[in-house]
């Protein structure tokens, strides 16, 4: 009896070395109460111990160290603070996912307050509601309404949710995901890829891009100022004489040079005269077609799949840019050959006139390079049944409001509604709300027609255009919003990074050390098992 009385008294000394180490008394008897578990704890070398429902502490074994067992954990709860804020949930609920901050223990035990018995965590807190509604509902992530995307996708980085979280996050919010880039196999191609194809890859890529953007706008400006008179071209006049390939006006411009001459000399300007190749615009002409040519060459050559290659929209506007020019040069070499016959002229010049409005799709190569034109068009894209709802509409009432102020202006003599089809442009100019007025009714009951055709138009418009504002709005704040998640997904792609300690909340002075925690767990430790040997022997 003497031997249980002296492993009592010692017993109490431990208790007293406890409270009197500079370790508060609430803090020690915070620990006893087993009936609140304080988490996991840590033992001198480093492992964790797992206490029950019971309040009998286990040794540190194995099992203890790799993971917490299923059964301590069936009624055991857990206070989670968030930045003053506490949350309740029991542990098993966040052991669904072991891999995340708050699902792994050792993770977690660096934001424990003993003296409080809770995890404080300074984050913010609207954005925890879903946070653990991840870990009840198992695994759904729902962002708060008033939590913006960028605040919550922080969140997820670092309650360590993992990347298939953030990928159902990105999908619920409308963000497609990125497809990855294939790369051509071969290290020379690959760079050359990524030199023509990708300008943000690196430095020179984006100065080819810009001299590409120079070269497109170039040749838009030379399409448009070789139709102004001072420099037109009027081989493509179909107005001619007999005298070569001068144009008529030229005659009264030049009527001493054309007297006895078959062909015009030395009177014309120096951009009309001599052969075409002489023709600065041509020239110009003839090196941005360089440029395009080699630049197209270059990607097809370097890129991953001929086949996708080809299939590629914007691959094909860069072919029909460049077709125009040497269909053209093959018409005028051919004339040349052939002499200038009369219907054969008059068809390859017409010819020659489609082929040069086709030129003006170079515009559309600037797409590759512009953001906007990329959303105007996936917007126009995802609006197809709009537009054609709008289409439709716009039909319906021109058959309609035509028809009715031809009747209405049929017996006015100066009515200029000859019949229905003359009347479908003050229709359309009408319900579109432009009005040029070549085309008005007189009489009141056209009058009364066309206001109804005015109002009809704006109702017709105003249906459909909303939705189409609405995709582009879309479209515009995903790309947007996606550049900011880019770094998101690249730092995600990277080894997770621990947080410096810098940036960890400060301890407050009322909260003990790690060692001072080690202590008194291996003095609570040590109390228990000789309680437990007193009440064994006796």
């Amino acid at each position: 009896m003497d031997d249980h009385l002296h492993l009592l008294n010692s017993n109490n000394t431990v208790n007293n070395n406890i409270a009197n180490s500079g370790i508060g008394a609430n803090a020690h008897n915070h620990l006893l109460s087993l009936g609140h578990a304080p988490g996991p704890a840590l033992t001198p070398e480093g492992t964790m111990t797992v206490v029950s429902c019971d309040g009998a502490p286990e040794e540190p074994n194995s099992n203890a160290v790799d993971r917490y067992e299923p059964e301590h954990e069936c009624c055991e709860r857990v206070v989670i603070n968030i930045s003053g804020l506490r949350f309740e949930t029991q542990l098993k609920t966040l052991a669904q996912f072991p891999e995340t901050l708050l699902g792994d223990p050792r993770k977690r035990t660096a934001y424990f307050d003993p003296l409080r018995n809770e995890y404080f965590f300074d984050r913010n807190r609207p954005s925890f509601d879903a946070i653990l509604y991840y870990y009840q509902s198992g695994g759904r992530v729902r962002r708060p309404v008033n939590v913006p995307i960028d605040v919550f996708t922080e969140e997820i980085r670092f309650y360590e949710l993992g990347e298939e979280a953030m990928e159902k996050f990105r999908e619920d919010e409308g963000f497609i995901k990125e497809e990855e880039r294939a790369l051509p196999a071969g290290e020379f191609q690959r760079q050359v890829w990524l030199l023509f194809e990708y300008p943000e890859s690196s430095g020179p890529a984006r100065g080819i891009a810009i001299v590409s953007v120079l070269v497109i706008l170039v040749s838009i400006v030379i399409f448009c100022l070789e139709t102004l008179p001072e420099f037109r071209d009027d081989d493509s006049d179909v107005t001619r004489d007999r005298v070569g390939t001068t144009p008529l006006h030229m005659l009264n411009h030049y009527p001493n040079e054309m007297h006895g001459h078959g062909n015009l000399t030395g009177g014309l300007p120096p951009i009309l005269s001599g052969t075409p190749f002489s023709d600065p615009f041509f020239v110009v002409e003839t090196l941005c077609i360089v440029w395009f040519s080699f630049e197209l060459l270059v990607r097809f050559f370097a890129c991953p799949s001929k086949a996708t290659f080809s299939k590629n929209i914007m691959n094909i506007i860069d072919i029909v840019a460049i077709i125009p020019y040497f269909i053209t040069l093959g018409t005028e070499l051919a004339e040349r050959q052939q002499g200038n016959g009369g219907g054969q002229q008059a068809m390859s010049l017409a010819i020659l006139r489609v082929i040069r409005l086709v030129r003006v799709f170079r515009i559309f190569k600037l797409s590759r390079h512009s953001k906007g034109l990329q959303i105007l068009g996936q917007t126009l894209k995802a609006s197809m049944r709009e537009l054609g709802l709008l289409i439709f509409f716009l039909f319906i009432g021109v058959i309609l409001f035509s028809s009715a102020v031809y009747f209405a202006e049929a017996d006015d003599p100066d009515s200029g509604f000859n019949s229905i089809p003359d009347a479908f442009w003050w229709a359309v100019v009408t319900m579109t709300t432009v009005g040029y007025g070549d085309m008005h009714p007189v009489t009141i009951g056209g009058k009364i027609v066309g206001s109804l055709c005015a109002i009809a138009g704006v109702l017709t418009i105003a249906l459909p255009v909303p939705v189409i504002v609405s995709n582009f709005n879309y479209f515009y704040h995903r790309e947007t919003e996606g550049e900011e998640q880019a770094q998101y997904l690249h730092v995600a792609s990277c080894q997770p990074i621990p947080p410096s300690p810098e940036l960890r909340p400060a301890r407050s002075t009322s909260s003990i050390s790690r060692s001072e925690y080690v202590a008194m767990e291996e003095a609570l430790q040590a109390k228990h098992n000789c309680v437990n040997k007193i009440f064994t022997d006796v």
